[in-house]
């Protein structure tokens, strides 16, 4: 009997969700034994064509992570979305836009002045920018394209299913690939990781005064942070109340606070803004001059609050 044909793509993401597949150590020899790679540039020598000769649908399913950041990307997930029978959204930065989304804050021109000609480290007294068309003597070259905004994969294609994080954990990648194999699998749409947020399992919920207030927001580094306390008691932002739980904490356990890569659970749309709400409740303060003054002590809103859910935020990207 023909094994399922399975495949993994790589869009805009740092790596992490490759780096996860390879963790899985000796347990990823289950999985090959199980399946038929078919595709997995990152891991073998694959090309485009490879997937354009294969028939449309014989893929069983692709895990695509990474957020979508490029013309040859959305050319790509089309391309994949053709020949596959389902497809899953693979990490934080394919599930929600991921870090890549922070870049729709600003605009693309901005964004390539910074990497190209005013950071700090750059030499470049051509003052040369990367062109998707330029001239050659061998004929005209060409360059993936950048976008104009970073977007989660749903935004581009269809998507059956999403696995979050950053990184996906080893204990969801096994648990797909053994639904998937199965066919036991949840409702189209579905995320596969638990619907209670972290604040739900975390431990240091306990210590949790029964009622929170706020008069001032720290940095982790600010303070000496208390390895049992919870980190809001403590003045200092985790987006455990508003975050997807099944990473089995494992930033809090590092004495980090959350930073929300899981997402929201159903049926919140935007993450930031259900964190806003529910942070403004925990304000110690009567007047708006004192509301201002503890906002004031929020560095970088967007970044903390939408860190890795700005492409599927109200936000969305830059208003011009």
């Amino acid at each position: 009997m023909a094994k399922p044909k399975v495949a993994f793509y790589w869009c805009a993401s740092c790596g992490g969700c490759e780096e996860a597949v390879v963790d899985l150590a000796e347990d990823i020899l289950k999985v090959v034994e199980a399946v038929d790679i078919v595709f997995w540039p990152c891991a073998l020598d694959f090309k485009k064509t490879d997937v354009e000769a294969m028939e449309d649908g014989s893929i069983a399913v692709t895990f695509i992570n990474g957020a979508i950041n490029s013309d040859e990307q959305e050319e790509m997930v089309h391309l994949i979305r053709k020949k596959s029978g389902l497809i899953v959204a693979f990490g934080a930065c394919s599930h929600l836009g991921g870090i890549p989304g922070l870049a729709n804050l600003t605009d693309k021109e901005s964004i390539l002045r910074a990497s190209y000609l005013t950071g700090p480290t750059n030499v470049n007294q051509e003052k040369t920018i990367p062109l998707a068309k330029s001239p050659s003597p061998d004929g005209e070259l060409h360059l993936p394209e950048l976008k104009a905004n970073a977007l989660a994969l749903d935004q581009v294609i269809d998507v059956d299913y999403y696995i979050p994080g950053c990184s996906v954990p080893k204990k969801l990648i096994l648990d797909a690939v053994t639904a998937i194999l199965t066919g036991n699998l949840p409702p189209k749409g579905s995320v596969l990781a638990p619907t209670r947020t972290n604040c739900d399992t975390c431990e240091r919920n306990k210590t949790k005064p029964e009622k929170l207030t706020i008069s001032k927001f720290y940095r982790p580094y600010e303070i000496e942070l208390d390895e049992e306390k919870c980190f809001l008691a403590q003045g200092v932002i985790c987006m455990g109340p508003v975050t997807r739980g099944g990473c089995d904490e494992r930033c809090i356990k590092g004495n980090m606070p959350c930073r929300g890569c899981f997402g929201p659970v159903d049926n919140v749309y935007d993450q930031g803004a259900k964190f806003i709400s529910a942070l403004a409740s925990l304000f110690d303060a009567k007047t708006d001059e004192e509301v201002q003054a503890i906002v004031d002590t929020i560095q970088d809103p967007a970044g903390t609050f939408y860190r890795f859910s700005v492409a599927k935020s109200y936000l969305g990207h830059k208003v011009s």
